[in-house]
């Protein structure tokens, strides 16, 4: 592909131009707080990723850091059906390396402004990363305590990746440690969204953590994290 970044951007653009749905635009910022900052097209997600299917098999076939460059400009768009883009790409191409972690970090400083992309980019490529490399899990200590609040979200459901993996179960609790002060109900619900995760692997170690802990546990939190739990266990949990 000899087409320049910005060129196969434009193309983009113009093909999602052509599949804005209105009764979709006006029906999607509902989904969102008002504290979030959200641009969009108003494409289904459906129509997206069929975008993304046209694109990828050319895409796969640039080297490794073109890919993480073309991402990039697709992100300086700031438009969700391009972050989404973007971070499929990202993920679908799946070639990690551990400078990539100052590349992630850095996306979601300038480029995460909303619960889906922060969820988009942390559920796939982040959190493959994290499973590749989990040298780089301590780091997220530090996310946790960011006064960004999606690093906070994103410390906790990065991890989802890896749980599912049935990894990182003992981070999955250092984080809820440190997030359950969090006053965030955003952060509240990503730290419990984690804990159901956690349950469908670990059902016995999540419920004895949240026996323990759930006297401090903010309570959506503790909705979420039993909410996959056997009966039996839910109904203790919830006394």
């Amino acid at each position: 592909m000899k087409t320049k970044n910005r060129d196969l951007v434009n193309l983009i653009k113009a093909d999602l131009e052509k599949e804005i749905d209105d009764n979709y635009k006006k029906n999607f910022l509902r989904f969102f707080k008002p504290c979030e900052k959200i641009n969009f097209f108003g494409v289904p997600s459906p129509k997206v990723k069929k975008i993304i299917s046209v694109y990828f098999p050319s895409v796969k076939k640039l080297k490794r850091k073109r890919i993480f460059s073309l991402c990039e400009e697709l992100l300086k768009q700031k438009l969700c059906e391009l972050n989404s883009i973007a971070f499929a790409f990202v993920f679908k191409v799946k070639k990690y390396e551990k400078n990539d972690f100052r590349i992630f970090e850095r996306w979601i400083k300038k480029y995460v402004s909303n619960w889906g992309a922060c969820d988009d980019l942390c559920l796939h490529g982040f959190g493959e990363f994290l499973f590749e490399f989990p040298e780089f899990l301590p780091k997220l200590k530090v996310w946790a305590k960011s006064k960004n609040r999606w690093f906070r979200r994103a410390s906790s459901i990065s991890l989802i990746y890896s749980l599912r993996r049935k990894a990182a179960l003992k981070e999955t609790f250092e984080m809820a440690e440190i997030l359950f002060r969090d006053k965030d109900d955003l952060v509240q619900k990503g730290c419990g969204w984690t804990l159901k995760e956690a349950s469908n692997v670990y059902p016995k170690e999540i419920f004895n953590f949240v026996m323990k802990k759930k006297q401090k546990m903010p309570r959506i939190s503790l909705r979420y994290a039993i909410e996959k739990l056997p009966k039996d266990m839910k109904i203790k949990a919830i006394k």
